[in-house]
């Protein structure tokens, strides 16, 4: 777990993870949210509207920034503020994705940070971009 301080903090420092996407993955969020559409838990459902199988949730993918904020850029001394994701394409069980993000701009006056983040999967496409705020507690 990184622990940048504002002051260790500058434009253009980048943090990134990889994680692959797993069944078990999708079984958790339908337990944690009670998101029972079939896109997301049946095969055939999802493929008989043109996915190769079950779609990965989208707040599933985007809760990713929560592990880049909280643990990569700025990690342990984050609150993270505000999320604006955009959701480009579906991701699915066995993706790799990278998750990665860039200090754009950095208030001292109120502690805190926006990063530009991304996450893209295993044949470089991007599936996912975002703007996050976050604070940095020192």
């Amino acid at each position: 777990m990184n622990r940048y301080s504002l002051g260790e903090l500058e434009v253009g420092l980048t943090e990134s993870f990889k994680v692959s996407i797993s069944a078990e993955m999708l079984e958790s969020f339908r337990e944690i949210t009670g998101d029972i559409n079939p896109l997301h838990c049946d095969e055939g459902f999802a493929k008989a509207r043109g996915f190769s199988g079950r779609v990965a949730y989208g707040m599933l993918v985007a809760s990713l920034y929560s592990t880049l904020a909280g643990v990569y850029l700025p990690g342990e001394r984050c609150l993270l503020h505000e999320v604006d994701a955009k959701f480009k394409k579906p991701v699915f069980i066995g993706d790799e994705l990278t998750v990665s993000g860039s200090v754009s701009e950095i208030n001292e006056a109120f502690s805190r940070l926006e990063i530009s983040a991304r996450i893209v999967n295993q044949k470089g496409e991007t599936v996912n971009r975002a703007r996050i705020i976050a604070g940095v507690i020192d």
